[in-house]
């Protein structure tokens, strides 16, 4: 059984530490607790033991630039929803808030920098730690609620410590400023992650007198690349990572965005000017009709025509089907549009013919208005992201612009895609991804794609699935959102492959879209697939089948 985000060396340095009584039990727990980090034992061995929430106000690591700037305990009442991040309007339980600061510093410019976090630390506690991914570029310190791809009831309700952080610098979710200082780049990238970690288990262990049973990271978008990196570059700090829509190649996504716009926009009406008019490529009856043409020809492949299209790979739908044989109607695209949607879903390829980023799938949320996390519109609208071009592209080199992610990967982690998780995964680990198959900023085939990789380093599916599983969710964005079913617990999920060693061979799924409605989200490469018989809304009538 793993020893949680132990190295097993240090836990028996710590035994023996112990049993010369040089340090009291609250304080070996605390070292217990603790992955190598650079920080050293005997620093461990001089940090005060606090005895109650407030009293963590002086808690130190000595030898650490670190400090608590507040110490709260906070009575049980209902959460303030959080726009974007979170709905949950229900009861949060009494817990201690605990605000803290590393490594402040004056950076490039005057700036002044810090490694923000907020630690939640429930009176009723689990024995679980969950830290809390970002989004975006990160910025601000977040509600330690964990609440992301959890269900109706986030992680604090359940009685989780959890932890959030700004990674290192403050500003808008997209307020790139802080790449010019290296050390904020480095802190965003993954180096304040792996500090917060620690810190956050050293005050967990010193609050409640012992270190956490279990830990878990749990992250969507940006905070499911960090979920990905904590696998790579700090493999013994969790047992149980949850990696949704992970953002791990944001340079090349946003030329594949680049790419749809640029295929769309060659077919748009011009104004008198002759520039593009957003989004006239295609009429909002066009962007109907592609998708009705696309249920009436994959709706069905499941067994059940109910507007959801699990088989979406094996979806043989083509939008030149849709050309008109006389003058353009509704019913029907021009030959340029039909084109342009081929072109678009196709993906960007470099002069010599090599993919630079994976297409799109046809799916039912392409032509969302406005869907997920961030109201990102659907790749048939067009849409360039929310970091985007303001004035519609008409022309795109992609040798150039792949050249430009190449020479330049550090700065969003365009090349975390390792695959030798060999630590993480001999020590017990388990790694979970989901991602929305309508999702058109993040591809859910570069997530396909990385998962078949690590499935080939791993030793083949079967190995693969004793420890790692991908989930797509069919019609939803970007990690939530869309006429889709996007409400589902893969916290419990992971807890259960990590604490029962029960593994999800489904999840179950619901959302708003389709009340009284219930299906089984399956492991890669299997779909839900109806039985032919049982009640068509309920999750049990499906089976899951490659």
């Amino acid at each position: 059984m793993r020893v949680a985000s132990d190295l097993g060396a240090a836990y028996h340095l710590f035994e023996f530490v112990r049993s010369g009584a040089l340090m009291s039990t609250r304080l070996f727990a605390i070292a217990a607790s603790l992955p190598f980090v650079g920080w050293s034992i005997g620093a461990l061995a001089q940090t005060a033991a606090p005895a109650g929430c407030e009293d963590l106000a002086r808690f130190e690591l000595a030898g650490v630039n670190f400090e608590i700037t507040s110490a709260t305990h906070v009575e049980a009442a209902p959460a303030t929803p959080v726009p974007v991040l979170s709905s949950y309007s229900g009861e949060l339980p009494a817990h201690c808030r605990v605000d803290g600061m590393i490594d402040k510093r004056v950076g490039v410019g005057g700036v002044e920098y810090a490694i923000r976090f907020a630690l939640a630390l429930p009176d009723d506690w689990t024995g679980q730690f969950l830290f809390q991914g970002g989004g975006g570029l990160n910025g601000s310190v977040r509600p330690p609620i964990g609440t992301a791809a959890l269900g109706a009831t986030p992680a604090l309700a359940r009685g989780f410590a959890v932890v959030s952080t700004d990674t290192g610098h403050e500003g808008g979710v997209f307020d790139g400023s802080f790449f010019a200082d290296q050390e904020a780049t480095l802190n965003f990238l993954y180096v304040a992650n792996g500090k917060v970690t620690t810190v956050a288990k050293a005050l967990i262990a010193a609050y409640y007198d012992r270190p956490a049973d279990h830990s878990y990271f749990f992250g969507c978008s940006t905070g499911g690349r960090e979920a990905m990196i904590m696998s790579q570059r700090y493999p013994t700090y969790f047992d149980g990572l949850v990696a949704g829509a992970p953002a791990m190649r944001t340079g090349y996504s946003n030329l594949g965005m680049r790419h749809v716009s640029v295929a769309l926009n060659k077919v748009a009406a011009r104004d008198p000017n002759g520039n593009v008019i957003p989004g006239s490529a295609l009429s909002d009856r066009d962007r109907e009709l592609v998708v009705d043409s696309l249920l009436a020809t994959c709706d069905a492949d499941d067994g059940l025509k109910d507007r959801m299209i699990f088989d979406v790979r094996g979806c043989d739908f083509d939008p030149n089907d849709l050309v008109c044989t006389g003058a353009k109607t509704d019913e029907c695209l021009t030959r340029e549009q039909a084109a342009a949607i081929a072109t678009a879903f196709s993906g960007p390829k470099a002069s010599n013919g090599r993919h630079v980023y994976p297409g799109y799938l046809y799916d039912t949320g392409i032509a969302a208005s406005g869907q997920g996390a961030f109201p990102i519109p659907g790749v048939l609208q067009g849409a360039a992201g929310p970091v985007g071009p303001r004035t519609p592209p008409t022309e795109q080199d992609v040798d150039a612009e792949s050249a430009i992610v190449a020479r330049e990967p550090s700065t969003l982690g365009d090349t975390n895609l390792w695959t030798n998780l060999r630590t993480f995964r001999e020590l017990g680990g388990k790694l979970l991804f989901f991602h929305g198959v309508s999702d058109p900023w993040f591809s859910a085939l570069d997530t396909v794609q990385y998962y078949e990789s690590l499935t080939a380093a791993s030793g083949g599916p079967d190995a693969t699935r004793d420890w790692s599983r991908l989930f797509l969710v069919p019609g939803m964005g970007h990690c939530s959102g869309g006429e889709t079913l996007d409400r589902f617990d893969f916290l419990s999920a992971i807890a259960d492959w990590v604490e029962q060693d029960r593994a999800p061979d489904r999840v179950v799924a619901t959302g708003d879209a389709f009340p009284g409605r219930s299906r089984p989200l399956c492991p890669h490469p299997e779909q839900a697939q109806y039985r032919g018989r049982g009640n068509p809304e309920d999750a049990a009538s499906f089976d899951c089948r490659e």
